[in-house]
């Protein structure tokens, strides 16, 4: 039988069999629009009260987020004083955090051993939410009216020298000298500082999260920091000394805005060197959490206010806009180099404009600040921006429910996704359903 079947092949010779045609593919369906997300911050002190002790109210808060359209939740971990809401080598725990109850400021104190930050990540992920920690980074930390002191500022008598010298009419002071309330913050161009964020930041990556964003990653205010460890970084930046410090980089006491026509002598390359210091810090900290897990996300808040925002050394354009165009009075050639943009995997904006301003062209309204975002991230980041709604100079008293769904879209059709501060006011005044109903308007565009 066998040599029958190759008698009939060969027979057959080289004719070949016909082949048979390759199915033709369907049309390719309508492709799927991806949802931009939404993110909800979770500040740490104002909701201490609510969830320092309670995984239950976590957990309902959670839902109500979820069920609003939320997609992404940023768990403020490192509040302002400095310690923080997580694991860390280097670092105390927060064991309580001023918070507003009754008409007054009134300290709660955590009574909780329960990892505050693993209890986000559990109970997000179940829910389906992603989560996010938050970590203010160049602070140390906070005097109170009433209330006292606290941070590491206050403990470690080493850290004094961490923290930031103001160039003012009454000379250069630490910032430990002066009595007023507020925050301490740390000299970023302090090479201990940044090693000792560096570490936070990689125990901080240990964790299962979804993104890791940096809050307060700046320099305090326009005065800072003239210490002696800044002095000597901008001379070598230079490449020479300055004579008269600090007269010929700031005169004490100029004001963020109007710039002068006439500025010091080293003005501008001053206002580059402390957009190098921050761009270079972000690259050192973008490595500390991609080297310990890469699959977490690695992003910056920044307020949305690009024009005065280099009183804070942020330059969070891309490199390849070029501000000295456009502000030539603060920004020399060299500013853009310092544009981090494209080293970030998404960028949250604070959009912080009023009620009355939701929609506009420019500075001062939400969907203004993102067009202008957009035109200075050069597509090199995805960012997501909207407002504050507990100010209380832009959004008053609660009520503003109308505003908060025409902020969801003013800021996601302009931007590349939804932001919104913060978790407390949204409950105190009772906006999840506004945020619930800007979103499914969003959501109908895309069907």
């Amino acid at each position: 039988m066998f040599m029958a079947l190759v008698a009939t092949f060969t027979a057959c010779g080289g004719d070949e069999p016909t082949p048979t045609p390759d199915p033709v593919p369907d049309p390719d369906p309508t492709p799927t629009v991806k949802e931009k997300p939404r993110y909800m911050w979770i500040d740490a002190s104002a909701n201490f009260p609510i969830f320092a002790d309670s995984k239950d109210n976590i957990r309902r808060d959670l839902q109500r987020a979820y069920d609003a359209g939320i997609t992404d939740v940023v768990v403020d971990v490192r509040p302002t004083e400095g310690d923080v809401l997580f694991k860390c080598s280097v670092i105390d725990q927060v064991t309580q955090l001023p918070s507003w109850q009754g008409g007054h400021y009134t300290m709660y104190t955590r009574t909780a051993t329960w990892d505050y930050l693993q209890a986000f990540i559990d109970i997000g992920h179940e829910l389906g939410l992603k989560v996010h920690a938050g970590v203010n980074m160049m602070v140390g930390g906070c005097k109170y009216n009433n209330l006292g002191q606290q941070g590491a500022v206050f403990r470690n008598a080493e850290q004094r020298e961490w923290v930031t010298v103001l160039n003012t009419t009454a000379g250069l002071v630490n910032e430990m000298d002066q009595n007023d309330r507020g925050t301490k913050f740390y000299n970023p161009a302090n090479d201990d500082v940044q090693r000792y964020l560096l570490t936070m930041l990689r125990d901080l990556a240990k964790y299962d999260l979804d993104g890791i964003v940096l809050d307060r990653c700046r320099y305090d205010n326009f005065a800072s920091d003239f210490s002696d460890v800044s002095r000597q970084k901008f001379e070598q930046y230079l490449g020479h000394a300055v004579g008269n410090w600090p007269a010929d980089v700031m005169k004490p006491g100029m004001a963020v805005t109007p710039i002068p026509s006439t500025t010091p002598t080293y003005f501008k390359d001053w206002m580059a060197f402390r957009a190098k210091v921050i761009h270079d810090f972000i690259l050192r900290a973008r490595d500390a959490v991609k080297g310990t897990n890469n699959k977490i996300q690695f992003a910056v808040y920044v307020g949305a206010w690009y024009s005065t925002y280099y009183d804070v050394g942020v330059n969070w354009a891309s490199s390849k806009y070029d501000p000295s165009a456009d502000y030539p009075r603060w920004a020399n050639s060299d500013y853009r180099k310092y544009g981090f943009a494209q080293n970030l995997d998404f960028l949250l904006l604070g959009a912080y404009a009023a009620t009355n301003s939701i929609y506009g062209s420019g500075e001062w309204s939400c969907q203004g600040f993102c067009r202008q975002a957009r035109a200075l991230l050069k597509d090199d980041v995805k960012f997501a921006a909207g407002p504050d709604v507990g100010n209380p100079e832009g959004w008053p008293g609660g009520g503003q429910f109308a505003a908060v769904t025409q902020s969801v879209d003013a800021c996601i059709n302009a931007a590349d996704g939804y932001f919104i501060f913060d978790m407390v006011h949204v409950r105190n005044f009772d906006y999840w359903d506004a945020i619930r109903l800007g979103v499914d308007n969003y959501l109908k565009t895309l069907k």
